[in-house]
């Protein structure tokens, strides 16, 4: 047993550490305590098999890969399917976002040579690159600073709404912004607690 645990701590601490995740953040998807975490990787404690499932199917490894020691590190093949690169996330969020408004200026150029302006067309680029940004910062950065997109989102939506509707002046939908502000900040307190062993 202590073969075992001295090998999933090893495999767990390699497997973490080349995907970037701090041990709170490797707790936090698998619903337990860094203190937990800690403990596995200095093979004081070794997570029971449905775990064990779930650290392989977080990393694209078998539970059997986990449990065996490795003279030099190396995936096995077809386990952790990289391709052997790596892309920046920041580049991949800034491409999408400046697509979002090349689109913007080509759909507001087009109305121009046509004879009309439309510079809503980049009051509407405003919430589609936020959901854009939302959906990507929770695909790379786990949903860090969410709040702060669907905040913006938001206030956004609303005044796209108000911009629209501007030929009524319709100031009233600005007391819409206190309880949507509220109904974000209050979604974004639900957590789950973490167990402990």
């Amino acid at each position: 047993m202590d073969e075992a645990r001295l090998a999933v701590a090893s495999n767990l601490i390699r497997l973490r550490t080349d995907a970037g995740m701090t041990q709170a953040e490797l707790g936090e998807k698998l619903n337990y305590s860094d203190k937990t975490i800690s403990k596995w990787e200095r093979a004081e404690a070794i997570p029971d098999a449905f775990v064990l499932k779930q650290i392989g199917e977080l990393f694209h490894v078998s539970v059997d890969f986990l449990l065996r020691t490795h003279d030099q590190w190396e995936m096995p093949e077809g386990e952790l399917q990289t391709g052997g690169y790596k892309y920046s996330s920041a580049a991949i969020t800034m491409v999408s976002i400046t697509s979002i408004w090349t689109l913007a200026v080509l759909a507001f150029a087009v109305f121009w040579i046509l004879g009309s302006i439309y510079w809503h067309i980049f009051a509407y680029a405003v919430p589609v690159s936020l959901i854009t940004l939302l959906v990507l910062n929770s695909v790379f950065n786990e949903g860090k600073h969410n709040y702060y997109i669907v905040s913006a989102l938001v206030l956004s939506v609303v005044a796209i709404t108000y911009i629209s509707l501007i030929k009524f002046q319709p100031w009233q939908l600005f007391l819409v912004v206190i309880p949507a502000e509220l109904l974000v900040f209050l979604c974004f307190k639900i957590r789950k607690r973490k167990k402990e062993p």
